[in-house]
C-alpha cells in the first residue's frame, strides 16, 4: 500500500487539484469550462514538448539548460524565414526543427567529445543563443507568418487543440524512442551506470550526442508550435519554457516509477503545474505567486528525485 501511494501521489494530487479547483466557488464556473480545459490543455503543448526535451539527455543524466534559448533561436528562425524570405510553411517548419536539432549537435559534441560538464556547457550556450538572438531579430518582433501555421495553432481536431494532438505524437515519440530502441535503452544504460555501459561495449559519447540532437529538434518542433500558437517571434519567447520544463520532468520522476526519468510522469508532472497555476490565476491571487510555486516546485521535485534516484540506484547495486 505504502509502495502504491508513493509511486501514485503526485497523480492523486493533480486528481485532487482538479477536484478541489472543479468545486470551489472562487473557480468552478470558469476552471471546470471546456473553453478553459482548451486553453489549458493548448498552451502547455509547448511547455510539455519542452519537458520532452529535458527528459531525453535526462535519461542519460546530462542536462540540457539550453533548450528555453533554443526555441527562442528557432522560432526567430522559423518566424524570419516565413515571414520575411517568404519561404513555404513546410520549408520554415523543416528549417525550426533543422536549427534546434544543429544547436543540439553542437551542445552534445562539446559535452561528449570532450568530457565536459552538460551543466556548464549548455548554460554557456544559452547565453550565447540569447545574444545571437537579440543581434539576429534587433530586439523586434517578427510577424507576418503565414495564415496556415496561426490556424493550426487556433483551432481543432475533432474538438481537442491541434497543438495537443501535436504534443501527443511527441509522447508516443519519445516513448517508443525510449523503451523499444537500442538507443533509447542505451541512454537508460548509460543513465543507471556509465562505467558498466562502458565495458559492454555501449558507445556512450555518440549516445550522448545523439540524446542532444533528439532534445534540440524537440526544442525545434516546440518553437515552431510557439509561433503557431503566437503568430510571431521575438527575443526572449522561448526562455520562460525552460523552468516549468525541468519542474514537470523532476515532479514526474517522482511518481509511476520513483527515482527514474519518464515519459508518463513528465507529462503528469506538466499538467501538475498547469492545474495548480490555472486555479490560482483563476483564484485571483497576486502575481507573485505563480514564479514563487513554480520555483517552489522546482526546489522540491530536486530534492525528491535526489533523494529516489539514490534509492533506486542502490536497490539496483
Amino acid at each position: 500500500m505504502v509502495d502504491f501511494l508513493s509511486k501514485y501521489a503526485l497523480v492523486a494530487g493533480l486528481v485532487g487539484l482538479t477536484l478541489y479547483f472543479a468545486i470551489s466557488p472562487q473557480t468552478s464556473e470558469t476552471f471546470s469550462s471546456w473553453t478553459n480545459v482548451q486553453t489549458i490543455v493548448a498552451s502547455e503543448s509547448v511547455v510539455g514538448i519542452v519537458a520532452l526535451a529535458a527528459l531525453v539527455p535526462l535519461v542519460a543524466f546530462r542536462f540540457d539548460l539550453s533548450l528555453g534559448a533554443n526555441v527562442t533561436v528557432s522560432a526567430i528562425a522559423t518566424a524570419h524565414a516565413v515571414a520575411n524570405w517568404e519561404v513555404p510553411t513546410a520549408v520554415g517548419v523543416i528549417i525550426g526543427i533543422s536549427t534546434g536539432a544543429l544547436i543540439g549537435l553542437v551542445n552534445g559534441l562539446l559535452v561528449s567529445l570532450f568530457q565536459a560538464n552538460s551543466l556548464v556547457i549548455t548554460l554557456g550556450t544559452a547565453t550565447l543563443l540569447s545574444g545571437l538572438s537579440a543581434l539576429f531579430s534587433g530586439y523586434d518582433i517578427i510577424l507576418g507568418v503565414s495564415d496556415s501555421m496561426t490556424d493550426f495553432g487556433a483551432t481543432s481536431f475533432l474538438g481537442i487543440p491541434k497543438p495537443a494532438w501535436l504534443l501527443l505524437i511527441c509522447v508516443l515519440a519519445v516513448t517508443v524512442l525510449l523503451r523499444y530502441t537500442v538507443a533509447g535503452r542505451q541512454f537508460s544504460l548509460i543513465g543507471s551506470n556509465e562505467k558498466a555501459a562502458k565495458l559492454v561495449g555501449v558507445p556512450v559519447s555518440g549516445r550522448v550526442a545523439f540524446s542532444f540532437v533528439v532534445a534540440g529538434a524537440l526544442a525545434g518542433v516546440a518553437a515552431v508550435l510557439l509561433v503557431c500558437r503566437t503568430g510571431s517571434a521575438s527575443t526572449g519567447i522561448g526562455e520562460g519554457f525552460m523552468l516549468p520544463a525541468l519542474a514537470a520532468v523532476f515532479l514526474g520522476s517522482t511518481t509511476i516509477k520513483p527515482g527514474r526519468f519518464t515519459v508518463a510522469g513528465a507529462i503528469v508532472g506538466v499538467f501538475f503545474v498547469a492545474v495548480a497555476v490555472n486555479g490560482l490565476t483563476l483564484a485571483g491571487v497576486d502575481d507573485w505567486v505563480e514564479p514563487t510555486f513554480t520555483g517552489a516546485v522546482v526546489v522540491v521535485a530536486v530534492a525528491l528525485s535526489a533523494v529516489l534516484m539514490a534509492r533506486s540506484r542502490g536497490a539496483r547495486l
